[in-house]
């Protein structure tokens, strides 16, 4: 490995721009980006499929980052023409918390194909690799794809709650220094679930290389240091489930046991029955 720079030689979740650019025309993948319509129409990578944040959560307050119900879930799957079998290829703009969260709703529904592109649409434009407009798409073919929810893998404030003494869960807090701590308060509520360690999302991406991840081994380093180990299953969230999409993103790239608590601090911090600590 050369220096730990090229992170996508370490696990086969992740794909570079120039791989992808090889495989662009492949009729079993789906390429699909999740962002705002105004970055779709003005430019996204040829055969795109777009799917918007909101498609991927519940949107009913206060924890309106829970995961939508089946119904809403299979009506965005089918319409971008998703199959079971069919590989798909995520990628935001932003570095990658919209792409890891719907990674992270394809392991709930059981779909296992697919793999997060390095950089997303930042990095395919900084190369000045082709884009195209969403009046030149081509529409999909919708599918009958039929979603199973895994409520196994759904992790609720009860499931922490019931762990918080027994050291079952490390809790990652994917939020920033000054919502842990409680200054910035986006909820009832500031602070951060007992026991959590706090890593910003931001900090596992490289801005000076067009929002690739930083190299994985670094990121496992600055894990280790607050006690994110890997040798107990790890719970993250954020505010509402999005930007802990990177997280739960890295924890799969990095092969340790990883969850998300998709109810986040919009719930924790909105409920009158959750213990809170402040720094």
């Amino acid at each position: 490995m050369d220096n730990m720079t090229d992170i996508t030689a370490w696990n086969e979740l992740l794909i570079s721009s120039e791989q992808l650019e090889e495989k662009i025309n492949d009729a079993a993948s789906i390429i699909i980006f999740i962002g705002s319509a105004a970055a779709y129409v003005a430019g996204h990578i040829p055969n795109s499929v777009h799917i918007l944040p909101s498609d991927l959560t519940s949107g009913i307050a206060p924890a309106i980052g829970k995961l939508p119900s089946a119904e809403k879930l299979n009506s965005v799957f089918r319409r971008i023409g998703l199959h079971k079998n069919s590989h798909v290829i995520a990628y935001d703009d932003e570095g990658g918390g919209w792409a890891g969260r719907l990674i992270w709703t394809l392991d709930i529904i059981g779909h296992q194909h697919y793999q997060y592109l390095d950089g997303g649409l930042t990095r395919w434009q900084a190369e000045k690799r082709a884009v195209n407009s969403a009046a030149v798409s081509t529409l999909p073919v919708e599918s009958n794809y039929n979603v199973t929810i895994n409520t196994d893998l759904l992790i609720t404030a009860e499931d922490i709650i019931a762990h918080l003494t027994d050291g079952k869960y490390h809790i990652w807090d994917a939020r920033s220094a000054e919502e842990f701590s409680g200054k910035k308060v986006l909820a009832e509520r500031g602070g951060h679930i007992p026991g959590a360690a706090n890593i910003d999302w931001l900090d596992l991406i490289d801005n000076t290389r067009a929002l690739q991840l930083q190299p994985l081994p670094l990121i496992k380093q600055q894990m280790d240091s607050v006690g994110l180990d890997g040798s107990k299953k790890i719970i993250t969230h954020c505010q509402t489930h999005h930007r802990s999409g990177l997280s739960y993103l890295v924890g799969k790239l990095l092969g340790i046991p990883i969850a998300a608590y998709d109810g986040s601090w919009s719930e924790w911090g909105n409920r009158n029955d959750t213990p809170i600590e402040k720094i």
